[in-house]
């Protein structure tokens, strides 16, 4: 009979070795935005499922996804970008939910779930859920893979978890989006001005938080 540490080990071991066969194979050029761009754009009309594939890897790996939202823009445009990796956040962060949840769920209760993060957040989901993860999404400051392992500790439903983060994603995805089909543009005709306003956009977002912090304070 495994015991439960033993089984815990196995699944955090699992996972390590996943994450070091990324590195260790051509999927880390997933990491990179350039090679990335080039090799979707030879892809036709098989582009868009293996984007959405790749992100949803990479988010469930818990490494950065910046990278694919960028490279949504300049591969598919502004609108295209955007609804791509929309439907790739929401799904990555679903699976990664799912796999949290399930896999660890139990053992990091056990371990964090006296923590005054998870208590706090707890209470606030017994209040508002949907509120709650909509706002977490809506900062692109925000951690988006931590945001998703610790959800999955909490008590929120997966439907509710799922709505919330679809919609809370999307003006960070435009922005980023935004920022890699300006760079796009800007490289090809030296026109800077749409990248200056999409890196506008991006600030404006991070510091929306902080400025509905401070004005529920006064």
């Amino acid at each position: 009979m495994i015991s439960p540490r033993f089984q815990q080990l196995l699944k955090v071991l699992a996972i390590l070795g996943a994450i070091a066969i990324f590195f260790a194979t051509p999927l880390r050029d997933l990491l990179n935005q350039e090679l990335l761009s080039a090799y979707l754009q030879k892809l036709g009309i098989w582009a868009v499922p293996l984007f959405i594939a790749t992100y949803i890897l990479v988010t469930v790996l818990g490494l950065p996804i910046t990278v694919h939202t960028l490279t949504g823009g300049v591969v598919f445009g502004l609108f295209w970008g955007t609804v791509w990796s929309t439907i790739a956040a929401t799904l990555g962060a679903m699976t990664a939910f799912g796999c949290t949840r399930y896999l660890f769920g139990d053992w990091a209760l056990g371990k964090f779930g006296t923590h005054p993060l998870l208590k706090r957040w707890n209470m606030a989901i017994a209040k508002d859920p949907f509120n709650l993860v909509l706002s977490l999404r809506f900062a692109p400051i925000a951690p988006f893979n931590l945001v998703n392992f610790l959800l999955a500790l909490t008590s929120i439903d997966l439907r509710t978890y799922s709505l919330a983060t679809f919609f809370g994603v999307i003006p960070g995805t435009i922005a980023y989006t935004w920022l890699g089909f300006s760079g796009k543009t800007a490289l090809q005709s030296k026109d800077y001005l749409q990248f200056i306003f999409a890196s506008l956009l991006l600030v404006l977002l991070s510091l929306l938080p902080l400025w509905w912090k401070r004005r529920g304070r006064s």
